[in-house]
């Protein structure tokens, strides 16, 4: 199957089985290089982003563990995934992320560098700044609402309410040489805050008393 034929089924799906809504997009630029970056609740998420209306170019990072998953490998290599191997500095995956955004892609990946099974933000790691800095692309923040119980309401035969919001594009300052732990660390809070700051206080978890995230949500 071609890629394009997939993502009209995925389409197709949302639309049919779901009351799924993008919001935000004009946050999306429309071509160009750009680090996406989201919080991740549920499998779903990955098909949910792929769906995207304003870039069918986007690929995603994705656990190499769901290589062990028919469906999921399937899925993933279709679509044109990276797998990427979260147990160690995956330099691979790392160059071939470096390489679809350099072609002026749009790629996903998702901070915490796992799926929450709590509902709820985890801490981000550095590797989205890493990238974001080394490709030199702007950084959008995207929101995903209401995934997490989205398999428990299709089971029970109801239209899961999924709610997509991204956020304005940003970049992030140079890594300070002097401090390097202490800049990623900052620059990685801002990427989870910015994220936070799009979602319903339920979800904001590990950033719920983040200093920056009160900033942002003021219009800081």
């Amino acid at each position: 199957m071609k890629r394009e034929t997939l993502r009209k089924i995925v389409c197709f799906l949302l639309r049919t089985l779901t009351d799924t809504q993008f919001l935000g997009t004009e946050h999306v630029p429309p071509q160009g290089g750009i680090l996406i970056v989201t919080n991740h609740m549920s499998r779903v998420d990955t098909p949910v982003l792929f769906a995207n209306p304003v870039r069918p170019d986007i690929t995603a990072l994705v656990a190499d563990k769901y290589q062990r998953y028919s469906f999921f490998n399937w899925f993933t290599r279709t679509a044109g995934g990276i797998w990427i191997d979260r147990d160690r500095a995956d330099f691979a995956a790392f160059r071939q992320a470096l390489e679809v955004l350099k072609q002026g892609r749009a790629l996903g990946i998702a901070p915490e560098g796992t799926r929450s099974d709590q509902g709820q933000l985890l801490p981000g790691k550095p590797g989205s700044v890493l990238l974001a800095q080394r490709a030199n692309v702007p950084i959008v923040p995207v929101a995903i609402a209401g995934s997490e119980s989205a398999m428990a309401d299709l089971r029970k035969l109801r239209r899961p309410k999924i709610r997509v919001r991204f956020g304005p594009a940003f970049q992030l300052p140079p890594i300070d040489r002097n401090d390097r732990e202490g800049s990623l660390q900052l620059a990685t809070d801002e990427i989870m805050c910015r994220i936070a700051a799009l979602l319903p206080e339920r979800y904001w978890g590990y950033y719920a008393n983040h200093p920056r995230l009160k900033e942002l949500i003021s219009g800081g």
